[in-house]
């Protein structure tokens, strides 16, 4: 799966800050949500992030539901979610855009 955001420029530094010292109980959470392989790149000086990850559960709603639950998600992102600019061009309400994915090797 991918997705995409912008990132305030002057919320870089912090953002890749923040990510060299991910929360223990964040990457936990990201694991039961049956997320694996998760990768965020930054586009400078576009200030674009885009998130990759693969989703190996089989009730992907459920999965996201629980980590938007959890306490410590929740307070992961009063710091992270500031970085960000969600895209002009992204759905109402809708915080990472997510991308139609059009090629896949395997």
């Amino acid at each position: 799966m991918g997705m995409m955001i912008g990132i305030k420029p002057e919320k870089v530094e912090d953002y890749k800050r923040l990510h060299a010292d991910a929360w223990p109980d964040v990457l936990d959470q990201i694991r039961m949500s049956n997320i694996r392989n998760y990768t965020i790149f930054l586009r400078e000086p576009e200030n674009i992030l885009f998130g990759y990850w693969e989703y190996h559960g089989d009730d992907f709603e459920a999965d996201m539901a629980a980590m938007a639950q959890d306490p410590k998600t929740q307070e992961w992102w009063t710091y992270t979610d500031p970085c960000q600019t969600p895209l002009a061009t992204g759905n109402q309400g809708e915080q990472w855009t997510m991308l139609e994915e059009v090629f896949h090797t395997d």
